[in-house]
C-alpha cells in the first residue's frame, strides 16, 4: 500500500486584529494575536507518481475548483521553491465553513507545504517555507508556525506570544460568506495605534483589545450582529468578539463544561449556524 499520512489544519482564531495602516501598495498593515484550536481541517498525503488534490467533507462543495484552490497553489509554489516535481495525493477533509475568519484555506495552504515538504523528503526549512507562504495570503505565515503568535506587518513578521491563558473557546459562523476583499472595501480607512505588548497576557488585556474590521464585516453580513448577541446572552461568556474578517465570532469561557453548555443552548436556537465548541493555544 503506499505510503499515507494525516497533517491538521487547525482553526486560526484572531483574538484580537488591529488596521494600523496602508501601504503604498495597497496593503493593509496589521497586528493581531493570532491562537489555534483543536478544531480544523485535515489533509491526507498519500505517494503516488502524479499530482492531485481531492476534496471531502461537510464544507468541500463550497471550495473553489481544485486546480485554483489554495492547497494547490502551494503545492505548485513549493514545487517551484525546491526545483521538485509536483507529485503525491492530497485529501482535504473541508471541516470549516469558508470564507469564514478563521483562516480555513490559509491553515490548508500552510498544511500543504507542511505535509508535501515531509512526503518530497526536503529538508526541515520553516523560514523558506515562510516564502510561498507570504506568496499565498497573509495569514498563510501564522499558520505554518500554527502556534500563539503577535503578527504585524501584513502578516510576515511573526513573534510567539508568551504564555496563554487557558482558552475555552465557543466558535459560531452564521452560515455566510464575508469574503476579506468584501470587507476591506467597506473599511472605514480610520486606522488603530498597534498595542503595547505586556510580558504576560490576560484576558483582561486581550478584551481591552479590538478587532477594526467588525464593522465593516456587519455591513457586509448583518448576521455577525445576531451572532455577537446571541454569544454575550450564553451563560458564562467572558468575552466575544469576530474573529478575522469574519463572519465567524468566539466566546471565551472559563472552562470546557461552560463552553459546551452553550454550544448546546445556541444550536436548539440556531440550528443552522455553524457552531463547535473547542480549546485554544
Amino acid at each position: 500500500m503506499p505510503h499515507s499520512f494525516d497533517v491538521p489544519a487547525p482553526a486560526k482564531i484572531n483574538l484580537f486584529l488591529h488596521v494600523t495602516g496602508k501601504r503604498a501598495d495597497g496593503y493593509h498593515t496589521l497586528q493581531s494575536l493570532m491562537v489555534f484550536a483543536d478544531a480544523g481541517d485535515t489533509l491526507t498525503f498519500t505517494e503516488q507518481d502524479v499530482f492531485t488534490v481531492e476534496t471531502a467533507g461537510p464544507f468541500a462543495a463550497a471550495l473553489p475548483e481544485t486546480g485554483g484552490n489554495l492547497v494547490t497553489r502551494a503545492a505548485v509554489l513549493l514545487a517551484a521553491e525546491y526545483g521538485v516535481p509536483l507529485r503525491g495525493r492530497i485529501t482535504l477533509m473541508k471541516n470549516l465553513p469558508v470564507a469564514s475568519g478563521i483562516g480555513g484555506g490559509s491553515a490548508d495552504a500552510a498544511a500543504a507545504l507542511r505535509g508535501l515538504a515531509r512526503l518530497w523528503n526536503l529538508p526541515e526549512d520553516a523560514p523558506r517555507l515562510q516564502k510561498p507562504a507570504l506568496k499565498l495570503g497573509a495569514d498563510v505565515p501564522a499558520c505554518v508556525v500554527s502556534r500563539a503568535v503577535f503578527a504585524s506587518g501584513i502578516g510576515e513578521i511573526l513573534a510567539l506570544a508568551p504564555d496563554m491563558p487557558p482558552l475555552h473557546l465557543l466558535l459560531v459562523n452564521p452560515g455566510v460568506p464575508a469574503p476579506t476583499a468584501e470587507v476591506f472595501k467597506k473599511f472605514s480607512g480610520v486606522f488603530g495605534a498597534p498595542a503595547a505588548v505586556p510580558e504576560k497576557i490576560t484576558l483582561a488585556w486581550i478584551a481591552a483589545q479590538r478587532n477594526d474590521l467588525s464593522d465593516a464585516a456587519i455591513a457586509h453580513v448583518p448576521e455577525i450582529r445576531d451572532v455577537l448577541r446571541g454569544l454575550a446572552q450564553t451563560e458564562g461568556c467572558l468575552l466575544r468578539r469576530m474573529s478575522g474578517s469574519g463572519a465567524t465570532c468566539f466566546g471565551i469561557y472559563a472552562d470546557a463544561a461552560a463552553a459546551k453548555k452553550a454550544a448546546a443552548v445556541l444550536s436548539a436556537a440556531h440550528p443552522h449556524w455553524w457552531i463547535k465548541a473547542a480549546r485554544g493555544a
